[in-house]
């Protein structure tokens, strides 16, 4: 039976008294985490040494800190506004502070891009593992307390749980303990009234668990992500991927300012199709597909803001069932999701209804939603409201009766989106807890071992996921067409493999389906400038020969199935310019371009001042905002946020910075116009001379965007 508690210390006492003083503990990946039973387990084992605390998890969340003094005035209100009483993970604040005790390990699988760089614990205890393995190792290396955050619904008999946020590993590695482990562990849910119930997969009874965690006086804040800005070149790049999507096909795509880039494209794509158009040529590029007549069906690992916008504008609406004939049907076009006589028809002829029903046939019936629920089985004969009928669906009077009942509605238990956890914004959150019930249950939060791969059953996911598009980010592509995503040359981690591997080695599986992964063109800035298309790179996350589509702000370069010297050159015309020739000449010097390659003029101009003066229009105009999604921040926070961005960026130029001091020493700017500006930072009253510095470079700065008027 389940236990109800209503402490976190209650909960950490019930698990050593089940499994011991050597807890090696999971907890899931980013929003699913309960935070104040994790932080009540390590504070326990802070606390007394003789305990053993191995914490399994991935994407650890943290409130974001600010370092500069400038940017702390700033941050300090926007971050209180937004994450509000968000209590933080312990064992996060020690990693970054003293370090972690002795007697307590953390292992991720996945990090937040680039947050544990030089930090040794980290990247010591760091285990690289494809999504789909997380559960298998964790049941493996021994875990034997789970955690996870739940959501809640209904009470007594009826109380339901949903995984929510996370039945991305939780469903499979419960399945794997209790299958290999059972009686040697301890689960424990806490409940979060604010975390949308989802329904599907996600819903579980409270026996799922051994223990739930329930208290009013535990409720905070959810940690909610901000809708990030977006840059230019992910513009570019997210406008170029968005052509590549094929209406009536499939979706992935990732989270970040790239993922809300691409969902923004698909929204212009299908919403202002001539500006589409028009924005797409101005890059280059070509719009071979126009508006989403017959709409697209996601199947990713995360379920992104991005994706819940595009269903709501009726993008995302192509369902689909988890019934072979159905779904085949469905493809080749003889039956429509409405049920009609032709569907009936289709339905008997693949035996989904058989002639006569028995008690089985009658519940699937019921469940498609081909049959009235009020239909019964009546001896011989069927009863339907209390009309008998006869038992025999090749009856005129039987199928007319039925069709009477059930005809014109659409089939049940379609699903438009499949995912294997969420994470977002605030208003994200508030939205999934406001579905109707048709478009919950059009929502299928489950386990990545359905969303990543093919192996559950191929022949289904086949057909639901035809001409497939997987959307996902890189940080460098060699000439040979290999990626890495996750580490350096080093062994740094970065971020981790997560479920990339799996989506692009199931777009080689799924016939009509592609991989597109996204590389910046470029990083750093100034002397620091480096290209993202390298001629070799000391670490992969995708190897050469599942290379496939790649995409930077200059373009497409189709990959599959080329030879080394065609992929080498379809890379470098979508290099940046200023590192072509180098990139050439590597290739030559490993004879891997013919000597008498050059450059075709045409993709001489690849430059950043090209792609602004390509898309500024599109930019002032409104079809490209920093923000599509929206945003918290207030206009004068994004307006000082925007000059500091500059000014941090112009002082990594000595040179070029130099010359801006000056100007700015030199300009008279009106001050009153400023001051609210400058009290919003405290630079009001500069008591520095940096200070007084860095108040003349943001009034120069506020002036030349036209936010001032010169004194």
């Amino acid at each position: 039976m389940t236990e109800l508690q209503t402490s976190p210390d209650a909960c950490v006492d019930a698990a050593i008294a089940a499994v011991g003083k050597d807890i090696r503990l999971a907890a899931p990946l980013g929003l699913g985490k309960p935070v104040q039973l994790l932080n009540a387990f390590y504070r326990r084992a802070a606390a007394d040494r003789s305990l053993r605390l191995h914490i399994y998890t991935a994407l650890s969340l943290e409130v974001p800190v600010p370092k500069d003094p400038v940017e702390k005035e700033l941050a300090g209100p926007i971050i209180e506004r937004l994450f509000g009483d968000y209590e933080g993970l312990a064992y996060l604040e020690a990693l970054r502070g003293d370090g972690l005790p002795e007697n307590i390990t953390v292992s991720e699988l996945y990090f937040k891009a680039g947050s544990m760089k030089g930090l040794a614990s980290a990247q010591q205890h760091y285990i690289s593992s494809n999504y789909t393995h997380i559960a298998r190792d964790l049941c493996a290396a021994g875990v034997n307390v789970l955690l996870q955050l739940v959501a809640a619904r209904g009470s007594g008999s009826e109380r339901r749980l949903s995984l929510s946020c996370n039945p991305d590993t939780a469903m499979d590695l419960l399945a794997c303990l209790r299958r290999e482990r059972p009686g040697s562990y301890l689960s424990i849910a806490q409940v979060h009234p604010q975390l949308p119930f989802m329904t599907n997969d996600a819903e579980v009874s409270p026996e799922t668990f051994d223990l739930v965690l329930e208290n009013p006086e535990l409720d905070r804040q959810l940690f909610a992500v901000p809708n990030p800005a977006i840059p230019l070149t992910d513009y570019a790049t997210a406008l170029h991927a968005s052509s590549l999507v094929v209406d009536g096909g499939t979706l992935q795509i990732g989270i970040g300012a790239l993922g809300d880039a691409v969902a923004h494209a698909l929204l212009l794509r299908h919403q202002r199709s001539a500006d589409y158009r028009a924005v797409l040529r101005a890059l280059g590029g070509t719009a071979s597909e126009g508006r989403f007549e017959q709409g697209l069906y996601v199947s990713t690992e995360m379920f992104v803001n991005g994706m819940l916008r595009l269903m709501e504008a009726g993008i995302v609406r192509r369902r689909v069932y988890d019934n072979l004939a159905l779904q085949e049907g469905l493809n080749a076009g003889v039956i429509t999701d409405t049920i009609d006589e032709t569907l009936y028809g289709y339905a008997r002829d693949h035996g989904l209804l058989p002639r006569v029903l028995d008690a089985g046939a009658l519940v699937q019936g019921q469940h498609w939603g081909l049959l009235p629920e009020e239909l019964a089985l009546a001896g011989e004969a069927l009863s339907l409201g209390g009309v008998m009928l006869a038992n025999d669906l090749d009856d005129a009077v039987t199928r007319a009766q039925l069709l009477d009942r059930v005809g014109g509605r659409l089939l049940r238990h379609g699903r438009v989106i499949h995912g294997g956890f969420f994470l977002g914004p605030r208003d994200f959150y508030a939205k999934l807890c406001k579905l109707d019930d048709e478009a919950r249950d059009a929502i299928a939060m489950t386990s990545v071992l359905r969303t990543n791969q093919l192996l559950r059953d191929y022949p289904l996911y086949c057909a639901q996921r035809r001409d497939a598009r997987f959307i996902n980010t890189g940080m460098m592509v060699s000439l040979s067409g290999a990626v890495t995503s996750d580490a350096l040359e080093d062994g740094t981690v970065i971020s981790g493999v997560g479920g990339q591997y799996n989506f692009v080695a199931m777009a080689h599986d799924l016939p009509g389906a592609r991989s597109i992964l996204c590389i910046r063109a470029t990083r750093g800035t100034g002397k620091g400038l480096s290209s993202n298309i390298v001629p070799h790179y000391g670490h992969t996350t995708i190897p050469r020969h599942l290379r496939d589509i790649i995409v930077t702000e200059y373009g497409v370069a189709d990959l599959r199935g080329q030879e080394d010297a065609e992929v080498i050159r379809r890379l470098i015309a979508v290099a940046d310019s200023r590192f072509q020739d180098e990139l050439a000449q590597a290739a030559k010097a490993a004879g891997k371009l013919p000597e008498h390659y050059r450059v075709p003029a045409d993709r001489r101009h690849n430059l950043p001042d090209r792609l602004e003066q390509a898309l500024a229009g599109y930019c002032q105009g409104g079809l490209l905002p920093d923000y599509p999604f929206g945003t918290e921040l207030t206009e004068e926070e994004l307006t000082l946020a925007a000059s500091l961005r500059r000014i941090k960026a112009l002082s990594e130029e000595p040179a070029q910075f130099l010359v801006r001091c000056v100007r700015a020493l030199l300009h008279h700017p009106q001050h009153e116009e400023a001051r609210h500006y400058l009290e919003r930072i405290h630079l009001d009253h500069p008591e520095t001379s940096r200070e007084f510095l860095l108040q003349q470079l943001l009034l120069l700065d506020l002036e030349e965007r036209g936010f001032l008027r010169v004194g």
